[in-house]
């Protein structure tokens, strides 16, 4: 079974450490085996690809890395905030921001 993250694909969040501190991006990918994230224009790293038919010239291409789901915090209303679960008034468990209260969709 799966652990329940934190974020999820599309969610705003800010780099809590490493290369990339205090930098915001919008999450791209999660990948649940390694527990690391892709998010948009933050650790960029440079991929070397071969010639190939579509790509004939080959050469260096720049790319987001995958960063740690533990070094990311959910950005709400532009604050940075940890992240609990709580029931709503239906019952279903919903996100919502520590900092603020505010339920996340």
């Amino acid at each position: 079974m799966q652990k329940k993250l934190h974020i999820k694909i599309g969610d705003t969040v800010k780099i809590t450490s490493g290369e990339s501190k205090g930098q915001e991006g919008k999450v791209l990918t999660i990948d649940r085996n390694k527990m690391r994230a892709t998010v948009e224009g933050v650790n960029i790293v440079k991929k070397h690809t071969k010639p190939s038919a579509s790509n004939p010239q080959g050469g260096i291409e720049e790319k987001p890395g995958s960063v740690h789901i533990s070094n990311l915090m959910v950005v709400v209303n532009g604050v940075a905030s940890r992240i609990g679960r709580k029931a709503d008034e239906k019952g279903k468990l919903v996100r919502y921001s520590k900092k603020s209260g505010e339920v996340i969709k």
